[in-house]
């Protein structure tokens, strides 16, 4: 069974708002990487309604973009996506897919059916799914910024807190820095 690791820019203030961060090629890269090392995307239907906005145009040549911005969208186009919704069924970007109903026992079937591991991108589904203990990592490129308002990482908050152990932390050039912690043994 593969690890569901959610992955997403965050500032000091705890803002994951998409259009704030350092959105140059070292970060871009950064991410390509952690979808290479992935089997398959999760999203809930806002982030996949945002990334089929933009990313296929950048995979098509429509919009024109640096190589590492194209590196990452050619490959995503590629990568299988899972979507969680309950208000659309409908998913025609290439590759992606629909999860529906219960919502641990569909990304817990897709977690068994991808072996290589799950990315997750979207703040609002990892509540969800880090309340059903469903998250096994957390990989957050942290930015040098104080965006000073929302939304904010968690926003909805959690039943309980969760104790993570530390795996590494990479400076990058930009400022940023990417921690990689994993969901501790003695969580509960």
């Amino acid at each position: 069974m593969g690890l569901l690791t959610f992955s997403i820019n965050i500032t000091l203030d705890g803002c994951i708002d998409h259009r704030v961060g350092i959105a140059d090629d070292e970060t871009h890269t950064f991410f390509t990487r952690l979808m290479d090392e992935c089997g398959a995307m999760l999203w809930g239907r806002v982030t996949y309604e945002m990334m089929e906005s933009y990313w296929p145009a950048v995979a098509r040549g429509d919009v024109a973009a640096p190589p590492a911005v194209r590196e990452w969208a050619d490959k995503l186009e590629a990568k299988p996506k899972y979507v969680v919704s309950s208000t659309r069924d409908d998913f025609p970007w290439t590759s992606s897919h629909h999860i529906d109903g219960d919502l641990r026992t569909g990304v817990q079937r897709l977690k068994e059916a991808t072996p290589a591991g799950v990315l997750l991108g979207s703040g609002k589904l990892a509540t969800a799914l880090d309340q059903l203990d469903l998250i096994d990592e957390y990989k957050f490129l942290v930015h040098p910024l104080i965006a000073g308002h929302g939304p904010t990482l968690y926003q909805s908050g959690l039943t309980d807190a969760r104790r993570l152990e530390f795996v590494s932390a990479i400076p990058l050039r930009n400022g940023t820095i990417a921690m990689h912690y994993r969901r501790a043994a003695d969580h509960k």
